[in-house]
């Protein structure tokens, strides 16, 4: 706790028998990190502050289990699902009761000079319970949730563009409910709403009528505008679209399990409107017909 948030008096009912478990990754603007443990409460007095104040903001997830957090004379109520938010800067105190099982938290760690918002806006949502059911809340919570697992494979840069991403996510979060988006720098806005569009893309794959004129209406944006928004991007909106299809693609034909499911229904299932056309585009991306692909991969899977 005092490494990967700041100082904290810890108590638990189970401190003679205590397992808990980190997983925690820089990304350069921010970091994130899941918590794993039983029931205890947290405080951070005055005096912790005095000794250490990292002046960070903390976005969490309530991933399993409620709790119950006090901050700036407030007192509230999360529920598991919930995000909430608190400031290093100010006393704290978190309740996780005793539910029997392991409570999970998710942390990102947002360091107040970065937050796209101005200090006396933010502080209205401490210690307040933040729904994550609308667009924004539903991008910023499967980031959260899944980030962590990709790390691992990614470059630093990779990982830093994440952290700028999630920084901005959560930005974007925090106006909608302060009814202030006007306020997020342009760059900010762009680099949501691209997240926004990617989560849309991924959830409508299979779809073959996902083209640029139905991504931009469901976002309430012209197609002009979408593909400006994707200038700044390595790739194209419909690059990026074939190269996701392409991706699931390339997953399901290594699966032994799809082993015999012909390759034009896992081209159509993704996406593709013709197996010709996927054939081409995959030979393009990988250097090898999915045909080939396929034999290759079976090949080198070992025997049952």
């Amino acid at each position: 706790m005092r490494e990967g948030i700041a100082p904290f008096a810890l108590s638990s009912p189970y401190s003679g028998d205590f397992a808990a478990r980190v997983v925690s990754a820089d990304l350069g603007a921010a970091q994130l990190a899941t918590f794993s443990f039983p029931s205890l409460d947290a405080v951070r007095t005055a005096r912790h502050i005095r000794r250490s104040d990292p002046e960070t903001y903390m976005l969490a997830l309530i991933q399993r289990a409620p709790m119950q957090v006090a901050q700036k004379r407030e007192t509230v109520a999360v529920r598991a699902g919930e995000l909430v938010l608190f400031d290093t800067s100010y006393p704290l105190e978190a309740v996780f009761p005793d539910h029997g099982h392991q409570v999970v938290v998710t942390l990102l760690r947002i360091p107040r000079a970065l937050m796209r918002l101005p200090d006396d806006q933010v502080d209205r949502l401490l210690a307040q319970p933040l729904s994550s059911r609308g667009a924004m809340g539903s991008v910023l919570r499967h980031l959260m949730g899944s980030a962590l697992g990709q790390v691992a494979d990614q470059s630093q840069a990779e990982n830093r563009r994440l952290g700028t991403i999630a920084v901005d996510l959560a930005a974007a979060f925090l106006a909608g409910h302060l009814d202030v988006s006007g306020l997020l720098p342009t760059e900010a806005r762009r680099r949501a709403l691209v997240a926004r569009i990617g989560e849309f893309i991924e959830a409508n794959l299979g779809d073959p009528r996902l083209t640029p004129a139905a991504i931009a209406a469901h976002h309430h944006v012209s197609v002009r505008t979408l593909h400006q928004v994707f200038s700044a991007e390595r790739e194209g909106v419909m690059a990026n679209v074939r190269r996701r299809r392409l991706e699931r693609c390339r997953h399901s034909l290594s699966a032994s399990f799809l082993g015999q499911q012909p390759i034009g229904v896992i081209a159509t299932r993704w996406g593709f409107s013709s197996p010709g056309e996927f054939s081409r585009v995959f030979k393009k991306a990988y250097g090898e017909t999915p045909r080939q692909f396929r034999d290759r991969t079976a090949a080198a899977r070992p025997p049952r």
